[in-house]
């Protein structure tokens, strides 16, 4: 089969896209021929190579993927051959994880092969490129909050690194709950198409200082400044400063660290404001089901920045490295079944 692959972990020059051999089905499995798959910058980090985790080499990126069941294993007798399919990334296997593009080869493929567990019926009105943005970045978004979270309708919400899977994700989940959105992005494009999407503001942190911008149109914390909630998952040098944005009573919701996960912080805010720091670990069957649900009753529909051929995934990748794009970039493959 056609894939991007990586023999050694390294810089966007390792990926190649070339022929390898696929992997044979083993019992309790299911070949999926891909249809699309949605990148993450968790596929950045896998190439990159991550400590602690073993991903076996050569590795193939690509987490999120829908497509068609091509080949299923003899024991297998809830899925044939045809059936339409979304990939739940993950499954546990004697209290381990597995993930796909990640300790398990991943769908920057035509085919991969998946346990039949991790499968998940796509109604024929929800479409391929559609479905493959659910898992990671959507799906950790409505666990961090709707499930972790406890967003609401009149609630203000600060979202800093709007713009990506993640950040689009929570702004249109909030906007359903009928939360005001305060989205932040680095560009004065991306915060146009911010509000295209429905923020009712927008804050360019490259040319405003968003802890300014929070003082200036809400208050100090004791005259009632502040957002009800403010979704930091990048970390790094904005996490002591977002402390500063909570209102008394308000949450902070992180589900990650893309810029840095070991940051300065300032506790006086934490214990001041009274502030509720709710953490989120990705996502569960759960939130999954609930967004495919909601995606096929037209009540949320997936920002995609771009679709590209599988031949193109590496030029994909390095746009997703770079941070061009807003919302996802999705690769799409054709193999038979």
């Amino acid at each position: 089969m056609k894939a991007i692959v990586f023999d050694e972990h390294g810089s966007i020059d390792v990926l190649k896209y070339r022929d390898i051999e696929e992997p044979g089905l083993q019992p309790g499995q299911v070949r999926v021929a891909v249809r699309a798959c949605s990148l993450n910058y968790h596929d950045v980090f896998t190439r990159q190579g991550m400590p602690g985790i073993k991903v076996p080499l050569p590795g193939i990126p690509g987490c999120d993927c829908a497509g068609i069941v091509s080949e299923v294993a003899d024991d297998i007798d809830d899925w044939a051959v045809g059936d339409r399919v979304l990939v739940d990334p993950v499954r546990y296997e004697n209290g381990k994880m597995w993930m796909l593009g990640d300790t398990l080869w991943g769908a920057y493929a035509e085919y991969v092969v998946v346990s039949a567990e991790q499968l998940i019926s796509l109604p024929a009105d929800v479409s391929f490129d559609d479905a493959s943005c659910l898992p990671v970045a959507y799906g950790t978004a409505h666990r961090m909050m709707l499930t972790r979270g406890d967003v609401n309708a009149g609630d203000s919400v600060l979202i800093l690194g709007a713009s990506g899977g993640v950040g689009t994700s929570a702004l249109l989940l909030a906007k359903m709950r009928g939360a005001s959105v305060i989205a932040a992005a680095g560009t004065d494009d991306k915060c146009a198409q911010l509000l295209s999407l429905g923020a009712d503001e927008t804050i360019n942190y490259s040319t405003t200082d968003f802890v300014k911008y929070c003082r200036e149109k809400t208050g100090s914390l004791f005259s009632g400044g502040g957002y009800d909630v403010v979704v930091n998952f990048t970390g790094g040098d904005t996490w002591a400063r977002s402390l500063k944005c909570v209102k008394l009573g308000g949450q902070v919701l992180t589900c990650g660290a893309t810029a840095g996960f070991d940051p300065p912080t300032d506790l006086r805010f934490i214990w001041t404001a009274e502030m509720d720091i709710r953490g989120s670990n990705g996502w569960k069957r759960s939130d999954l089901d609930q967004l495919l649900d909601l995606t096929q009753r037209g009540d949320f529909s997936p920002v995609i920045d771009s679709q590209v051929s599988l031949k193109d995934g590496v030029a994909a990748h390095q746009a997703l490295e770079e941070r061009k794009f807003f919302g996802k970039i999705v690769i799409n493959a054709d193999a038979p079944v």
